[in-house]
C-alpha cells in the first residue's frame, strides 16, 4: 500500500492514521446500510481528496533535497499554490454556504472560526511540549471537517443532486489543505498520515447526523458552518508563504539573521525578495486554477 513519508516516500500508516481509515470505513458501511448515498459520496470524496493531497505533499519533500535555494522555491510554490486554491475555494464555495443559511449569524460564525483558529495556533507552543502525534494545523482541519460534517448531515434531505460543481467545491479545498499540511508535518518530523483523521471527519459526523435527522435550524446551521469556514480560512491564510527571516521558507533556504556576515546580508535579502515573487505568483496561480475549473463547469 502506498502511504505517507517520514524518512522515505513510503512507510507504514501511523496508528492515528488507521483511526481515520477505520472511521471512514465505519461511516461508509453505515451510509450504505441506511442508503445515504449522497453522504457516502461526499464523505468518500472528502477523504480521498485530503488523503490524496497529503500523499502528494509527503512525497514532494524529496524533490527539494538537491539544494537550499531550490528547496525554498519548491516550498514557496507548494504553500502558495495550496493557500491560493484554499482561499479562493473558501470565498467561492464555503462562505456562500455559511451565510446562505443566515447572513448575520453565518458571518459571526466565520469570525468566531477565524478567532478559534488563532487560539489553536497560539496554543501550538503548549502543544509542542506534549507528546502528541499531531499539531495545531491538524486540529484546525479536524475541527473544520467535523463542523462541516454536522451541517452536511443535518441538511441531507434538502441537499441538491450531486454534480461536478459539488465535487470541485470539495476537492479544491480538501486536496490543497492535505498537501500543504503534509509538507508542514514532515518538516516538523511528524507523520503526515495523521491527516487521515481530518480526512475522515466529514463522513464520521455527516452520516450519524444524517441518520438522526435533527430539526432543521437555519440559525444553528449558519453558526456551525460559519465556524467551520472561519477555521478553514485561518488555515488557508496561515499557509500563505511568508518569506521573512525566521519563517519556514527562509529556514528552507538556510537563511538566519544571527549568522549572516555583513558581506552576505544583501545577497540573502535579495534571495528573499526573489522568493517573495515566487510566493505571490504561486498564490495567484492557485486561485486562478480554482476559478478556471469553476468557469469551465459553468461555461
Amino acid at each position: 500500500m502506498s502511504s505517507f513519508s517520514l524518512s522515505s516516500p513510503t512507510t507504514k500508516i501511523s496508528p492515528l492514521g488507521w483511526v481515520g481509515v477505520g472511521a471512514t470505513l465505519g461511516a461508509s458501511g453505515l451510509a450504505v446500510a441506511a442508503a445515504l448515498w449522497k453522504l457516502l459520496a461526499i464523505g468518500g470524496t472528502a477523504f480521498v481528496a485530503m488523503a490524496g493531497g497529503a500523499w502528494l505533499g509527503a512525497r514532494s519533500r524529496g524533490a527539494g533535497e538537491a539544494g537550499r535555494k531550490a528547496r525554498a522555491r519548491r516550498l514557496a510554490w507548494g504553500y502558495g499554490l495550496s493557500s491560493g486554491a484554499m482561499i479562493t475555494s473558501t470565498g467561492a464555495f464555503l462562505i456562500p454556504s455559511a451565510i446562505g443559511h443566515h447572513a448575520a449569524v453565518g458571518g459571526f460564525g466565520i469570525a468566531a472560526g477565524i478567532l478559534l483558529g488563532f487560539v489553536l495556533h497560539a496554543a501550538q507552543h503548549q502543544l509542542a511540549h506534549l507528546p502528541l502525534p499531531f499539531d495545531a494545523t491538524t486540529l484546525e482541519l479536524t475541527a473544520h471537517s467535523l463542523a462541516a460534517g454536522i451541517v452536511i448531515g443535518a441538511v441531507y434531505a434538502t441537499m441538491p443532486a450531486l454534480g461536478p460543481a459539488l465535487g470541485l467545491a470539495i476537492v479544491s479545498h480538501k486536496a490543497p489543505a492535505g498537501y500543504a499540511a503534509a509538507r508542514r508535518l514532515y518538516r516538523a518530523g511528524r507523520p503526515p498520515s495523521v491527516l487521515l483523521v481530518p480526512a475522515a471527519a466529514v463522513a464520521a459526523t455527516a452520516v450519524p447526523v444524517g441518520l438522526l435527522s435533527p430539526p432543521n435550524s437555519d440559525l444553528l446551521h449558519a453558526l456551525v458552518f460559519g465556524v467551520a469556514t472561519g477555521v478553514f480560512l485561518h488555515v488557508a491564510l496561515d499557509f500563505l508563504p511568508r518569506c521573512e527571516i525566521g519563517g519556514e521558507v527562509s529556514e528552507a533556504a538556510g537563511l538566519a539573521e544571527a549568522d549572516t556576515p555583513a558581506d552576505e546580508f544583501d545577497e540573502k535579502h535579495h534571495l528573499l525578495d526573489r522568493l517573495r515573487l515566487h510566493a505571490v505568483s504561486s498564490a495567484l496561480l492557485g486561485g486562478l486554477i480554482v476559478f478556471a475549473a469553476w468557469w469551465g463547469l459553468h461555461a
